[in-house]
């Protein structure tokens, strides 16, 4: 797919040192040979000279994409993530019931073949999220996940190994649908002594957008209010 199909970039917050944009779903966060990555199409779409990459987002993840203005914020931010102390929130939708309703997953994981992960007792890898589901509707379960560690595909890992795949992500044995339905949903961080809180709802989808399912988000309307369990975390 082009870059041209895609709608413009929304920036939904701009602060002097970085700014934050909704990614949609579908557009890589590094060149590809057949398309550009998110840097280059929202300095053009912005008229930014240049933009540093804080995070990532897997490419079929839309959601809140943080990008600083210029070094010294990409490294200040970079200090965040590494201290874990930006909270991300992302919102899922699966076909199946979970083994548990909520909780806490941690496992040690690793890359297997074909691009993906799996937790595996041999893993280096090890990755901790929480999360709380709700049904939505008959074969649709909505899930609010807060990563505690920022391992690649961990969320996704994490469903498949509660027995409910995220809708659409086929590389894990999702249901095929007209997108991954993952979300990154809310950020929340101090920076420099200001408090930066951000929900983003999805804004594409057909199941997203889905009135049972539209409902059900605004039980998760503030999620860091949740009764988010502390569990201990590795440090690796």
């Amino acid at each position: 797919m082009s870059n041209s199909a895609f709608p413009p970039i929304s920036v939904v917050f701009d602060h002097p040192d970085f700014i934050i944009i909704d990614k949609p779903s579908g557009v890589s966060v590094q060149n590809e040979s057949s398309a550009q990555g998110v840097l280059p199409m929202v300095c053009a779409q912005h008229a930014f000279d240049k933009l540093w990459l804080v995070h990532r987002l897997d490419k079929v993840t839309s959601g809140l994409l943080i990008l600083a203005k210029h070094a010294q914020a990409a490294s200040q931010l970079g200090k965040l993530f590494e201290a874990r102390e930006i909270e991300k929130y992302y919102l899922a939708l699966g076909s199946s019931k979970p083994k548990k309703k909520q909780g806490t997953v941690t496992g040690a994981m690793k890359k297997i073949r074909d691009g993906k992960w799996a937790f595996n007792q041999n893993g280096s890898a090890v990755a901790t999220s929480q999360f709380f589901s709700k049904s939505v509707s008959a074969g649709i379960r909505l899930y609010l996940l807060k990563p505690l560690t920022g391992k690649t595909h961990q969320l996704r890992v994490m469903l498949k190994s509660l027995g409910s795949p995220i809708l659409g992500d086929e590389l894990y044995k999702g249901q095929a649908q007209d997108r991954t339905y993952l979300h990154a949903y809310c950020l929340r961080f101090t920076y420099q002594g200001e408090l930066v809180q951000l929900v983003c709802p999805p804004t594409n989808g057909v199941l997203f957008m889905n009135e049972a399912c539209q409902t059900a988000q605004q039980e998760y309307v503030e999620p860091w209010l949740k009764s988010w369990p502390t569990p201990k975390i590795s440090p690796g």
